[in-house]
């Protein structure tokens, strides 16, 4: 089943519709309904028209304070809500990052080495599904509402926009292995977030920091099977943690369905 073909957009980095993924009872996810992307605030004017001509209801900003600090906010898109629910709290990590970005290699290998940095990113997935599930049931029941065609994104589009476009997608059966498959798109080159490291950084970019650094960029099966298994264990399924977590009623999942399937 294939997707509709991808822009060549120019300041936003993974984009793509979230159309065209099977449902383990036959259907298919819809196309032009939901999108993913990263940040928007680098968008080119091409970008923006783009992105405009897509008849977007909302976009759903994952970011917090510090991430729109650093980055910039959203370009505007005329006639498109735009809607900020950050994952995570605007300090958490703020001294982490600051070691990312111009910690020396010995402060690297002692933060990240030794599988330290891909447990901290399960850790952060499995965080996500206890912490946030009114987040995450206030974008679901939007969708379910009116609040499409959406376009969902973070800073990479990887981890907090990945994660509630996973979460979409178990709400409506798409199957585990397409949600998976859809995850790790954004692995790709033309996708992946691009590394920075400041200018007074000690070994910058050397082989060694890009290798310590790359579990915290990379979209893994792992960190996506972290977050189903935290699922399972707080609310002993998924579809408990569908209907108690999010408080996603039977009647709002066959809402999610009409919006999203074909």
């Amino acid at each position: 089943m294939t997707q509709t073909t991808e822009p060549e957009l120019t300041g936003v980095r993974n984009f793509r519709d979230v159309g065209g993924l099977p449902t383990v009872d036959g259907r298919t996810t819809r196309t032009g309904v939901l999108f993913r992307s990263g940040h928007l605030a680098h968008a080119t004017p091409e970008d923006a028209a783009f992105l405009g001509a897509l008849g977007l209801h909302t976009v759903f900003d994952f970011r917090n304070a510090a991430d729109i600090a650093l980055e910039g906010p959203d370009v505007t898109l005329p006639g498109v809500r735009n809607v900020n629910i950050p994952l995570n709290d605007p300090a958490d990590g703020k001294e982490f990052w600051n070691l990312v970005r111009h910690g020396d290699i010995a402060q690297l290998r002692e933060m990240l080495g030794d599988g330290k940095a891909a447990g901290r990113m399960a850790a952060t997935y499995r965080e996500l599904v206890v912490t946030k599930t009114g987040d995450q049931s206030r974008v679901l029941h939007a969708v379910a509402d009116d609040s499409v065609p959406a376009l969902m994104h973070c800073a990479a589009g990887k981890d907090r926009a990945g994660m509630t476009i996973a979460v979409a997608l178990l709400a409506v059966g798409v199957e585990r292995e397409a949600i998976e498959a859809d995850y790790l798109e954004s692995n790709a080159k033309h996708r992946r977030y691009k590394m920075h490291r400041g200018k007074d950084a000690v070994d910058g970019m050397s082989p060694e920091v890009v290798a310590l650094l790359s579990p915290l960029f990379e979209a893994r099966a792992a960190y996506l099977a972290a977050a189903f298994d935290q699922m399972e264990q707080t609310w002993g399924s998924v579809e408990r943690y569908l209907a108690q977590g999010l408080k996603l009623a039977d009647a709002t999942r066959e809402r999610l369905r009409e919006r999203l399937l074909v």
